[in-house]
């Protein structure tokens, strides 16, 4: 009897561990999608007053006071030249309408490139970019492509197509401590991003892969070059948006 009692309190012992280590999982989760799905949701109508982007250059410049923290001079998508709008398409994300936040034709042509050539291809979407942009950091790491495809699902799933290309266009990089594409259009053109031409949307679009390094004031041979190819795909972009 003492043998069997003792086995039986043992069982009692390993299933409370396993309650306790279940309720500790299930906590863990809830705290998890508190912490991710609830800016979403908030996001979906209020524009982020920063970005964790802003914060990253800000450190990486050393605290400098000149620095942006915070987004400046948002604008709705309805207030965005329709230029600039499908030159960004044309430029990042040309199937952005029509894929879930996943681009799988371009993650495929991206993995064969890379592997069979010396070149480094990346097969981020303008969903995967606002993901990242607004809610992580930028190193490279297994955990942070984790939680960008989980973002992005988010965003697919929780905003409209619309709203991501909004918050895209208002938080993207566009030069050294240039942010959003009103500040950027004032800054390079003189004027409001409603206005820019098709020449100017298509220079703006040609460095996004490069921010800090290519140049719409003076731009490189190659810079030039992407704007012509951009300015002739922006002919083939559908942009289904009412404005």
């Amino acid at each position: 009897m003492p043998r069997a009692r003792k086995k039986s309190s043992k069982k009692k012992k390993q299933k409370t561990i396993k309650i306790r280590l279940v309720k500790i999982v299930f906590d863990l989760l809830l705290v998890f999608l508190a912490i991710t799905v609830v800016p979403v949701l908030i996001y979906r109508v209020i524009d982020p007053p920063t970005t964790s982007l802003l914060w990253t250059r800000w450190v990486e410049s050393g605290h400098e006071e000149s620095r942006p923290v915070f987004l400046q001079r948002w604008k709705s998508l309805e207030k965005i030249s329709p230029n600039l709008v499908r030159a960004v398409i044309a430029a990042e994300d040309q199937r952005f309408f029509y894929h879930s936040g996943f681009d799988w034709q371009a993650i495929e042509a991206a993995i064969k490139t890379n592997l069979s050539t010396d070149r480094t291809v990346g097969a981020s979407t303008i969903s995967m970019q606002t993901a990242r942009n607004v809610f992580l950091w930028q190193k490279r790491h297994w955990l942070r492509k984790s939680l960008e495809a989980w973002f992005t699902i988010l965003i697919e799933s929780l905003w409209t197509k619309e709203r991501i290309l909004e918050v895209y266009l208002n938080v993207i990089e566009w030069g050294d401590g240039l942010f959003g594409c009103e500040p950027a259009s004032r800054h390079y053109f003189k004027h409001s991003s409603e206005t820019l031409s098709p020449v100017e949307a298509a220079l703006m679009a040609s460095v996004l892969p490069s921010p800090r390094r290519w140049s719409v004031i003076n731009p490189q041979p190659h810079v030039y070059d992407r704007q012509s190819r951009i300015l002739r795909a922006m002919s083939r972009v559908r942009v289904p948006i009412s404005y």
